[in-house]
């Protein structure tokens, strides 16, 4: 099958071909439809986390994607041949369970769960790391009813999302992200938009926010970045990283609680991700669409897509009668 791959840390990722997965015991054989490319998709090929997240090789890339069932292993009851289904499978070793590829074989008890009728197949690759982060993130601040939230990297997959849920928990939500996407973020329900420039959102933060904000969710800063923003946040408050940056007691003193955000993905979570898109609770991020062979110059960072928000793999175009088993 064709896969993009590296074969060692720190490769260029490239289009190549790989033996095709063939589900063993409790295994399901998923043909894939369409994947999302995420920034930790380049981070784990790099080797980045390999301590947390070992790798095989050759390894290809991908953890969220979107696909039918094609076969199941001896034993296999969650799910059967013709099923439409979405997850994220960041599962170790990582690289053997990639979705830049035109199937993958995983356990089926992995984070997968049914497209729903009304999804597409290309909102159902994008939602699962995105959606599962935003929602997971924003629950774990609750109850956010009338507390101000400053939220950076908004703009991104991970903060259209976290804004979403954030200011539809009630939320005052701060967003910090460029005026391209100003009136995007005022759609999600954001009260007020900061650009991130780099000396000022400390700054407008604390002129808009003189007593401090009540939490923050950070999404793309380093340690001593995250260690300044943390600062506007009062006693009692939390600041959260998803780049696992924080100094977890530095603050303790004055009562904020930095944590250091890592996903436990599940069906329950994608179940709940996905009952919010199609209800229109919230809405998908901008997606831009890509061939396979477009993937490794994507991964590579040298294209990039015309939203800069979330780009979908097109790894086959048409998924044939398999509809007739979607969401139970």
């Amino acid at each position: 099958m064709r896969a993009v791959i590296v074969n060692d840390y720190g490769q260029t990722p490239v289009l190549g071909e790989v033996p095709t997965p063939r589900p063993g015991p409790r295994q399901l054989l998923i043909r894939l439809r369409t994947a999302a490319v995420n920034p930790v998709d380049r981070r784990l090929a790099h080797g980045d986390r390999r301590i947390m997240f070992p790798g095989t090789f050759p390894m290809v890339l991908g953890t969220d994607g979107a696909g039918i069932v094609e076969s199941v292993g001896e034993g296999t009851t969650r799910f059967a041949p013709g099923d439409v289904v979405f997850g994220q499978l960041m599962i170790p070793p990582i690289g053997s369970t990639g979705t830049y590829a035109e199937y993958v074989a995983v356990d089926e008890d992995a984070p997968l769960t049914r497209v729903p009728d009304a999804m597409d197949l290309d909102v159902a690759a994008a939602l699962p790391t995105i959606g599962m982060t935003g929602l997971a993130v924003t629950a774990m601040l609750a109850p956010l009813e009338g507390r101000t939230v400053l939220i950076v990297g908004a703009r991104g997959g991970v903060g259209s999302m976290a804004t979403q849920f954030a200011a539809r928990a009630g939320a005052h939500v701060t967003a910090v992200a460029p005026d391209i996407a100003a009136e995007r973020m005022r759609r999600y329900g954001a009260a007020e938009i900061i650009g991130p420039t780099a000396l000022a959102v400390p700054e407008a933060v604390q002129r808009a926010h003189p007593d401090g904000i009540d939490a923050l969710i950070d999404l793309v800063s380093d340690a001593d970045r995250f260690a300044s923003l943390a600062k506007l946040v009062r006693p009692g408050g939390s600041a959260v990283t998803t780049r696992f940056v924080a100094d977890v007691g530095a603050l303790e003193a004055v009562g904020v609680t930095e944590i250091n955000f890592v996903l436990s993905a599940s069906d329950r979570l994608l179940d709940r991700v996905a009952e919010a898109v199609v209800t229109g609770h919230v809405a998908p991020p901008p997606i831009t669409r890509v061939p396979l062979e477009e993937a490794p110059a994507v991964v590579n960072g040298t294209v990039r897509g015309a939203s800069e928000v979330k780009t979908v793999i097109t790894v086959r175009t048409g998924i044939g009668g398999a509809r007739t088993r979607r969401a139970r």
